[in-house]
């Protein structure tokens, strides 16, 4: 049986509610680790994850790595025997396994939670620091910036692990509600939809597509995008609208500097009756301030002021380098940088306003009369149900 460490990090903090984070996590854990049985066990600030030895470590390493909750993990090696007898013949194991492959410099990091152990921390990680130079005696020890640290925790049993991977942190998905996220074709929307999910809230994504004006490619293209972050958000659905009709109306109707105004605000009204069907407490986007013409203040105010929906926008803050770097990070931007263009891209005027007045754009809006043709788009959508699959 192959066993994992894993450390908690923002839900350790939690009160009262500890322990129904922590019962979510295991959850998303398991889940994602279907159709295997795995067993998660609770000690202190620590979950331990027990899996059958067929059960690819690669894959743990995938699950865990896309499961927000998690401080960090690592394989570990366990012993029921706590003595220290026991735990020598442990570390003499990994250090085997560990140490043999050219590093010059270690230490031993030690935490004693059982104290009825008759070593101290400090002790266990000098006795253990002797056997290890004995056995390498090449090897110096260096406390503050070793090449390899071997980690021993005391607690029902005695546990050794040589690596730590950072985990995603945030709170376990599903643990503040759910919210429904607007997908594009681009880079911010995916990010938008991630960090969101890194709060605890389980979304549903919406994509506008305006067929012919923009391709089948482009719809293929926010279907990767949504299956690529999907192991992040514990799966998903994908509301595929159609928005069309709209489109046609605003071109034909609307003045050319506010296109773009109000097809945002279109797509506010859709995503607010798609959140009342889907029973979603929030409507997520992917603007950043000043971005472009249609996310300066004046113009966030006028969307926002549609809805009475709460409208999160988690890159409102970030400038685009920073948001590439984190597309990069999950994997999204070569995706998303695929050359198919949205419907937003495609019916933006050459001149869009920066500082609309809110009372007149909305007059505006509401004489477009899209109420029918937005309910119609919404009721005849096309869904997809995605896993949230890590292989």
């Amino acid at each position: 049986m192959k066993k994992y460490l894993i450390r908690l990090g923002e839900i350790s903090l939690k009160g009262l509610n500890r322990t129904s984070f922590q019962a979510r996590l295991c959850n998303n854990i398991k889940e994602k680790l279907l159709p295997h049985h795995v067993k998660i066990q609770s000690q202190k600030g620590r979950l331990f994850l027990y899996t059958e030895d067929d059960v690819p470590r690669d894959l743990v390493f995938k699950v865990l790595n896309t499961t927000f909750g998690l401080d960090g993990y690592s394989e570990c090696h366990s012993t029921e025997d706590k003595t220290v007898d026991g735990l020598f013949a442990l570390v003499d194991k990994v250090i085997s396994d560990n140490f043999d492959d050219g590093i010059t410099t270690f230490k031993v990091d030690a935490r004693r939670e059982d104290k009825r152990f008759p070593l101290s921390s400090y002790q266990i990680e000098c006795q253990i620091g002797g056997k290890i130079l004995e056995k390498y005696p090449k090897l110096k020890v260096d406390v503050k910036k070793p090449e390899r640290v071997l980690y021993v925790e005391i607690r029902k049993d005695i546990f050794v692990y040589s690596s730590r991977i950072k985990g995603r942190r945030g709170l376990p998905v599903g643990t503040a509600g759910k919210g429904l996220s607007l997908l594009s074709g681009g880079i911010d929307s995916p990010v938008s939809s991630y960090l969101i999910a890194s709060r605890g809230v389980k979304l549903e994504l919406l994509y506008f597509h305006a067929y012919p004006y923009t391709t089948d490619e482009a719809k293929e293209k926010v279907i990767t995008l949504a299956r690529t972050i999907a192991p992040y958000l514990q799966g998903t659905v994908l509301h595929i609208v159609s928005f069309t009709e709209l489109e046609k109306v605003i071109a034909k109707n609307g003045y050319e500097n506010e296109k773009t105004l109000m097809l945002r605000a279109g797509m506010v009204k859709a995503a607010e009756k798609l959140a009342k069907i889907r029973r979603c407490e929030c409507i997520v986007t992917g603007e950043a301030l000043s971005q472009v013409a249609s996310q300066t203040l004046k113009a966030l105010d006028f969307t926002s002021s549609l809805t009475t929906y709460n409208i999160l926008r988690p890159l409102v803050g970030l400038d685009k380098a920073e948001i590439i770097e984190r597309a990069k990070e999950i994997g999204t931007y070569e995706t998303s940088i695929l050359p198919y263009a949205d419907c937003c891209v495609l019916f933006s005027p050459k001149h869009p306003k920066t500082k609309p007045q809110k009372d007149k754009l909305t007059k505006g809006y509401e004489a477009l009369n899209l109420d029918d043709v937005i309910e119609k788009a919404v009721n005849e959508r096309e869904v997809v149900y995605i896993k949230p699959e890590c292989c």
